[in-house]
């Protein structure tokens, strides 16, 4: 049994286009640039951290963290229309019927991952949700979790889609699966070196499966 912990947005929740209208929808109110397509593809393929350093050339940080805090408000009009990744529920549901534990660490709202997670019956699925208000808060929230349940990091995998997941995993000293699906592109997730890469919500449960104690025997 392993303590699977999931990002929400871009990891769980197709949620990438709905964000971006917003924010360019409030572009003018918070006093920058909207966001292009040529813009986007080209910050995908930046680190988090890069990423933060050139949006501070449109916005203050100042701002920045209050258009974040405008973000979650605006999506949570929107929640109803966000659907889950492709093959993302059958991949949650065989992880249960596996036996593990799920939960979910996510600078997200808790009030907005718990209404996705309502409206399309996944609530019940997840031991544990931590949010945070910080764009690089997750490590934080990791180690919540290992000190709030006992856990031990062993037993415990991160799954994410942004290089900042990798970061926080790494430093808490946790397993952690980079998504291609998400956010961040392939390439700049593969720089980061995440313990594995995968393209599809189905290869979790393999991935999963290889960290068995009877699979890794069985390899040996």
């Amino acid at each position: 049994m392993k303590v699977v912990i999931f990002d929400f947005d871009g990891t769980i929740a197709d949620s990438f286009d709905t964000v971006l209208g917003i924010v360019n929808r409030l572009a003018l109110e918070f006093g920058f640039e909207p966001f292009d397509l040529d813009e986007v593809k080209r910050l995908r393929n930046l680190n988090s951290r890069e990423i933060v350093r050139q949006s501070q050339a449109r916005i203050s940080v100042f701002r920045l963290a209050l258009l974040l805090r405008r973000l979650k408000a605006e999506v949570s009009r929107e929640m109803r229309r966000l659907q889950p990744i492709e093959g993302m529920r059958e991949t949650l549901w065989a992880l249960k019927q596996r036996g593990d534990r799920l939960g979910i660490v996510t600078s997200n709202s808790n009030e907005n991952v718990n209404a996705f997670l309502e409206i399309h019956g996944l609530k019940d699925w997840f031991e544990f949700i931590y949010t945070g208000t910080t764009i690089f808060g997750k490590g934080k929230m990791l180690r919540r979790v290992l000190r709030d349940n006992a856990l031990d990091a062993a037993t415990l995998i991160y799954v994410g889609d942004e290089t900042r997941d990798i970061e926080a995993a790494k430093k808490t000293g946790i397993q952690v699966i980079a998504v291609s699906w998400g956010f961040n592109s392939k390439e700049i997730l593969a720089e980061q070196h995440p313990d594995f890469l995968i393209q599809y919500p189905q290869e979790l449960l393999t991935v999963i499966q290889s960290l068995d104690p009877i699979s890794r025997d069985r390899v040996r």
